[in-house]
């Protein structure tokens, strides 16, 4: 079993260019990428993620299924980046109206990372520590549902770094 790094924070806190650094003494990389270009924001986005990764990673790109693209990897790598739970959860929550569909794939998500055979680093939102956005429904599930999935996530990992301003704290 390998072990589960999760990187939180904000915004442009330097989240995935940590998992990038964390990354660098492993030899058989993938990173699996869950945003969609769905507008010309996220396309940039995407396309700026794509030119900064190091090519000595797979990349494979799944906005839902990522379980089932974690199984898929196995034994073939000895790390896997996942960027990120954020896009992963909004993604989820397109094809399900209901909350447990989506803390059933985090719990799924939670239990595969734990039994890979691969070390695993995954990349996070912080999205509670603001105001609660009380004028819009589904601002809020979203939140929650973000939250708890990186609960449970925590729960699972054995590291878990908080990034500020570009500087990792350690948290667990």
């Amino acid at each position: 079993m390998g072990t589960i790094t999760l990187i939180t924070g904000g915004a442009r806190s330097g989240k995935s260019m940590q998992a990038l650094k964390l990354a660098l003494p492993y030899q058989r990389k993938f990173f699996i990428a869950t945003g969609e270009a769905l507008d010309d924001e996220m396309t940039a986005r995407i396309e700026f993620h794509r030119t900064t990764r190091p090519q000595d990673f797979r990349t494979v790109e799944e906005p839902v299924k990522v379980v089932a693209a974690l199984e898929k990897i196995g034994k073939s790598a000895d790390l896997v980046v996942l960027d990120c739970l954020t896009l992963w959860v909004s993604n989820l929550m397109w094809h399900s109206t209901d909350d447990g569909p989506v803390l059933g794939e985090a719990d799924k998500l939670a239990a595969a990372l734990k039994n890979a055979p691969f070390a695993s680093i995954v990349v996070t939102d912080e999205v509670g520590s603001g105001i609660v956005p009380t004028d819009h429904a589904e601002s809020r599930r979203f939140r929650d549902l973000l939250g708890w999935t990186n609960q449970k996530v925590a729960a699972a990992a054995d590291d878990v770094i908080l990034m500020v301003a570009g500087y990792p704290v350690k948290v667990k």
